[in-house]
C-alpha cells in the first residue's frame, strides 16, 4: 500500500512542478515577447517618408552604415514575379500556408541535423527571418522559442504581402547593403528591373551566405548552388526547360558598383524643407554626375590646403535662369584626421561672416541712388569709435589709393569706399534690401550691425549668398533657389535692383583691369569666359569665400573651420578661388557660352579715371552709364564726409599709458576728417589752448588723467564753428 501511495505523491509533485514550470515559462515568454508588429509598422512608415533622388532618379543620402535600408526600397508590386517566386521557393515554400512557423520544415530539419550530427539545414520561415531582423538575439534555443511566438503574433496583425515586402527590402547582403534593390546595384551596377533570371537567382542564393558566395572575392563559387536551385525550380514546374537552359548557360554580369554620390546634407535639407505631401519620392534638381566631379575638385583642394589648417568647405552650384540647385557639396571627409561629428554640420546652411563678398550689394544699392561706375570715392584712412576704443579701417594690403572711381573701389574690394556707399544708402535701408535678397540670417537690427554691414560683419549662409548673387546675375530679379524639379509653390520673382545697376555690377566684377591694384594683372579671378567674381575673407582668416556667376550658372565656395578656429593666411583669392575656377571649367565644357547680360539702357561714355588737374586735364577711360543719365560735373564728385568731424579721439575713448616708454616718445594723433581747405584750427585741451594751425592732425604728448578736447574752426570767409567736445581718459 505504501509503495503505490508514495508513487502517487511523486506523480503529483512532478505534475505540480511541470505545471508551475509551464506557468513560469509562459509568464517569462509572455514578458519576453516584443510588440513586433508595431515596430515593423514604425520602420515601414519611417522608410516611406524619406526617399530622395537626384534629377535622374538616382537615390541620394545613402548611408550603408545604418541599420535599415531607408532610401532604396521597392514596393512589392514592382518586384519581378520570377524573383518573388524564387525567394519563396528557396527560403519558405509554405509561406502562404503557415501562420508564422512551418512545423513540417522544423521536423525535417531536426531529423537531418540529428542524422548528420551537425547543423546542415535551417527551418526559419520568412516571417521568422523578419522577426530576427527587427529584434536580433543571440543564436540560441531560447531565441528560436521566442521568435516562433513573435512570428505568429506578427502574422495575426500584418499581411503576408507586407511581410514579404519588408523582407525583400531589408534582407542583408555584402558590404552592408540591404534589400534586393541595393544588392542589384552593388553586384551588377544595374536597376532591379534589368536583371536576367540567372542574376535574380544569384541574389536569392546570396542571402544564404553573402560573404561565402561573394562573387567579387570568389568568382564562380555561386554557380553550383545557383544551378541546384534552378534544377529544383524546373522539377517543381516553376520554370520551363528553355528557361532552365538559359539560366544554366547564361553568364553573371558581375560589375563593380558605381561610386556612391555623397549628398546626405542635401538630402537632409530636402526632407526638412520640401513641401509636406503624399509623395513617396522627392525627385530633386541635383545633378549627381556634377556633384561627384565637384566633390573630387573640392577634396583635392582641401588636401593641398590642409597644412594651412583648412578642414571644412562647402560648394553650391545653381542655374540662375531656372533657380535649380545643381550641386550641394560638403568637403572635409577625405582629410586624414577628419572628425565625423564636425562633418555632420552643413557649411551650406551654417551662417558665417562673408567679409568683402557682401560689397557688390551695397554698391548696387548706391547705384540705385544715383551713383555710377565713374563716381569718384575717397579711399583715405578712416577711424571709427568701437566701444571705448578706436578702430582704424584699412584695406587688405594696408594701402590707400586716394581718389578713384567706384569701378576701381569695388573691383579692388576697398573698405573705405564701401563705408561711403552704405552712408549714401543708409544702414537701415540697406539691411532691408539684404533681407529682400533672401538673407534671413540677418535678424538683428541695423543699429547692431551698423556700417560694418557693408564689410560683411553679419553672418549669412552660403545658400543665401548664392541666391543673392543669382539676383545680380538675373538682371536684378530675386528668385529663391529650389531643390525639387516640380516646384509646387514657386515663389514669385521680386525685382531688387534695376537691370542697369545689376549689369554695371556684373561688368565691374568681370573686369580684370578694375581689380589690378589689389589682385594684380594675372589674378586667378580672371576667367577665360566672362565671369563676375568676388572674394571675401573674414577677420583672422576664419572664413574664405569666392562667389561667381556667368550667363547661366552661379557658384559659391566657402572654406574655413566649423569649430571657428582660424586658418593660416588663407583668403578668398588664394583658397576657394581655384576651386571656383575649376568648377566653371566643368560647367562651361561642351556648351555655347555667352557674355554677361548688359542692359541696352546703358551707353559707353568717356570719363575721367582720376580727378582733373589744375589745368582741367585728366586721364580718360570709358564707363557704362544709363541712357537717362546726364554726365554732369557732379557725376564724378569725390564722395566723402562733407561735414568736419573730430575722429581721433572719440568720445569715451580709453588710452593705455605705457610706463616702459619715455613720456616724450608717447604721442597720440588728434585728427579731424573732412576739413575744408584753408581752415584754421584752434585746439584746446581741458580749456587750455594748445596750438593754432591749419593741419587736420596734431601729435599730442600723452599725459595721464581725464581730458576734454575742444576744437574751433575758422574758415576763410570768417565763419567760426566749434566741434562737439570729446572726453577721453589716459590710464
Amino acid at each position: 500500500m505504501r509503495a503505490p501511495r508514495k508513487a502517487k505523491r511523486y506523480l503529483l509533485a512532478a505534475a505540480l512542478i511541470c505545471l508551475l514550470s509551464g506557468a513560469a515559462l509562459g509568464i517569462i515568454t509572455t514578458r519576453s515577447i516584443s510588440p513586433i508588429e508595431r515596430t515593423l509598422h514604425s520602420i515601414v512608415s519611417d522608410i516611406h517618408a524619406v526617399r530622395v533622388t537626384d534629377r535622374n532618379g538616382e537615390p541620394l543620402g545613402l548611408s550603408y552604415d545604418t541599420r535599415w535600408n531607408r532610401h532604396d526600397t521597392v514596393p512589392l508590386y514592382e518586384v519581378p514575379e520570377f524573383m518573388k517566386t524564387a525567394f519563396i521557393f528557396s527560403e519558405d515554400r509554405r509561406f502562404f500556408n503557415h501562420t508564422g512557423i512551418d512545423w513540417n520544415a522544423r521536423l525535417a530539419a531536426l531529423y537531418q541535423n540529428a542524422s548528420k550530427l551537425r547543423t546542415v539545414r535551417g527551418a526559419s520561415t520568412i516571417t521568422e527571418q523578419v522577426v530576427r531582423l527587427i529584434n536580433p538575439r543571440p543564436r540560441a534555443l531560447w531565441s528560436r522559442w521566442l521568435e516562433g511566438f513573435e512570428a505568429q503574433r506578427l502574422e495575426l496583425t500584418v499581411s503576408k504581402a507586407e511581410i514579404l515586402e519588408f523582407y525583400l527590402n531589408q534582407v542583408p547582403y555584402g558590404s552592408n547593403r540591404r534589400g534586393i534593390a541595393q544588392a542589384a546595384r552593388y553586384y551588377f551596377n544595374r536597376d532591379l528591373s534589368t536583371l536576367s533570371k540567372k542574376e535574380m537567382l544569384a541574389l536569392v542564393v546570396l542571402v544564404r551566405a553573402p560573404s561565402g558566395y561573394d562573387p567579387f572575392r570568389f568568382p564562380g563559387r555561386i554557380e553550383k548552388p545557383l544551378n541546384r536551385l534552378a534544377v529544383a525550380l524546373l522539377e517543381a514546374g516553376l520554370i520551363g526547360s528553355q528557361e532552365h537552359e538559359e539560366i544554366k548557360t547564361g553568364k553573371l554580369n558581375i560589375q563593380k558598383p558605381a561610386l556612391n554620390i555623397e549628398a546626405r546634407h542635401f538630402a537632409r535639407y530636402v526632407r526638412q524643407n520640401a513641401p509636406q505631401n503624399s509623395r513617396e519620392v522627392y525627385r530633386t534638381t541635383l545633378d549627381s554626375r556634377l556633384q561627384g566631379q565637384i566633390q573630387n575638385l573640392l577634396d583635392q583642394r582641401l588636401v593641398s590646403l590642409h597644412k594651412k589648417r583648412v578642414n571644412n568647405a562647402g560648394v553650391l552650384v545653381a542655374d540662375h535662369q531656372t533657380g535649380e540647385i545643381l550641386a550641394w557639396v560638403v568637403g572635409g571627409a577625405s582629410l586624414p584626421d577628419a572628425q565625423t561629428p564636425g562633418l555632420e554640420i552643413d557649411p551650406v546652411t551654417t551662417p558665417r561672416q562673408p567679409g568683402s563678398a557682401m560689397k557688390p550689394f551695397v554698391y548696387a544699392a548706391a547705384l540705385e541712388k544715383g551713383w555710377t561706375g565713374a563716381t569718384f570715392l575717397d579711399d583715405s584712412p578712416l577711424a571709427e569709435a568701437v566701444g571705448h576704443g578706436l578702430h582704424n579701417f584699412r584695406n587688405y594690403s594696408n594701402t590707400h589709393y586716394g581718389i578713384l572711381t567706384l569701378r576701381e573701389a569695388l573691383g579692388n574690394s576697398l573698405n573705405i569706399p564701401a563705408l561711403l556707399a552704405i552712408r549714401k544708402v543708409g544702414t537701415g535701408e540697406y539691411l532691408t534690401i539684404l533681407q529682400r535678397l533672401g538673407f534671413e540670417s540677418l535678424t538683428e537690427s541695423s543699429n547692431i550691425y551698423d556700417e560694418g554691414l557693408a564689410l560683411g560683419n553679419g553672418a549669412v549662409t552660403l545658400l543665401e549668398m548664392a541666391q543673392a548673387y543669382g539676383a545680380l546675375a538675373n538682371q536684378g530679379v530675386f528668385r529663391p533657389l529650389h531643390v525639387l524639379q516640380r516646384q509646387d509653390d514657386p515663389a514669385r520673382p521680386q525685382r531688387i535692383f534695376s537691370e542697369e545697376s545689376a549689369s554695371i555690377i556684373g561688368n565691374i566684377l568681370s573686369d580684370p583691369w578694375a581689380r589690378r591694384l589689389e589682385f594684380g594683372a594675372g589674378s586667378v579671378l580672371n576667367l577665360p569666359i566672362q565671369t563676375a567674381v568676388k572674394t571675401g575673407t573674414s577677420t583672422d582668416y576664419r572664413d574664405a569665400w569666392t562667389m561667381g556667376y556667368n550667363d547661366r550658372y552661379v557658384v559659391g565656395v566657402w572654406m574655413g573651420n566649423l569649430d571657428n578656429t582660424p586658418m593660416e593666411g588663407v583668403t578668398g583669392a588664394n583658397g576657394p578661388a581655384l576651386v571656383l575656377r575649376s568648377i566653371f571649367a566643368v560647367l562651361n565644357k561642351n556648351r555655347d557660352t555667352k557674355p554677361l547680360y548688359l542692359s541696352p539702357n546703358l551707353v559707353s561714355h568717356t570719363v575721367c579715371a582720376k580727378p582733373q588737374d589744375a589745368e582741367g586735364q585728366c586721364i580718360e577711360t570709358t564707363e557704362w552709364l544709363p541712357l537717362s543719365h546726364e554726365l554732369a560735373t557732379e557725376t564724378q564728385t569725390s564722395f566723402k564726409n562733407e561735414t568736419p568731424e573730430l575722429v581721433r579721439p572719440t568720445d569715451g575713448l580709453q588710452i593705455a599709458y605705457d610706463p616702459r616708454i619715455p613720456q616724450a616718445h608717447q604721442k597720440f594723433r588728434f585728427e579731424i576728417r573732412a576739413l575744408p581747405e584753408n581752415t584754421r584750427i584752434e585746439w584746446a585741451l581741458n580749456d587750455e589752448p594748445i596750438i593754432s594751425a591749419s593741419e587736420s592732425t596734431l601729435l599730442w604728448p600723452v599725459t595721464r588723467g581725464k581730458h576734454v578736447l575742444r576744437v574751433s574752426l575758422f574758415t576763410p570767409d570768417g565763419d567760426v564753428r566749434s566741434l562737439d567736445p570729446v572726453r577721453f581718459t589716459v590710464k
